[in-house]
């Protein structure tokens, strides 16, 4: 029995594609690039904007994405800014989803997103912990994962 790789590829929904450049519009300053992914949004935006785009998607009437789902952390050693911060958001109401990255170099400080999302506290003590990416704000910056006697990350 042979697989076959599923090559089709599927194109946003007019109702999702507006979405995007709605938000790409109104977020102008705070977009550095967008894209879809497999029917999800994906934005790219840089520690300047992070904080006023997270706040916009959670807040905009045609956005609504109430819920952060995770943040992730991703480590690209040959780049420049090695370490890429993802956020995934979810809007029950609009039944969408959306990921929002970020990209930082070694000790380069991350605006919290706790002040915005309750959960983003537990997410970013995770991502300290395992790569080493601080988040300015965050007033609980302890391990999560590892000892606590661990060195590094």
């Amino acid at each position: 029995m042979s697989t076959q790789e599923n090559t089709e590829v599927s194109t946003p929904s007019e109702s999702l594609t507006d979405l995007s450049e709605h938000i790409a519009e109104e977020m102008e300053s705070a977009v550095l690039s967008h894209h879809f992914d497999k029917d999800e949004m994906v934005f790219v935006t840089d520690i300047k904007g992070i904080e006023d785009l997270l706040q916009f998607l959670r807040d905009d009437n045609e956005c609504q994405f109430k819920q952060l789902m995770s943040i992730c952390g991703v480590d690209y050693p040959d780049r420049e800014k090695r370490f890429e911060i993802v956020y995934n958001l979810l809007s029950l109401n609009q039944n969408n989803r959306v990921r929002v990255k970020l990209s930082v170099a070694e000790d380069e400080f991350v605006p919290t997103a706790s002040k915005i999302f309750s959960t983003a506290g537990w997410f970013e003590r995770e991502v300290w912990d395992l790569y080493g990416v601080p988040f300015s704000g965050n007033t609980d910056m302890r391990r999560i994962l590892t000892d606590y006697g661990f060195e590094g990350h």
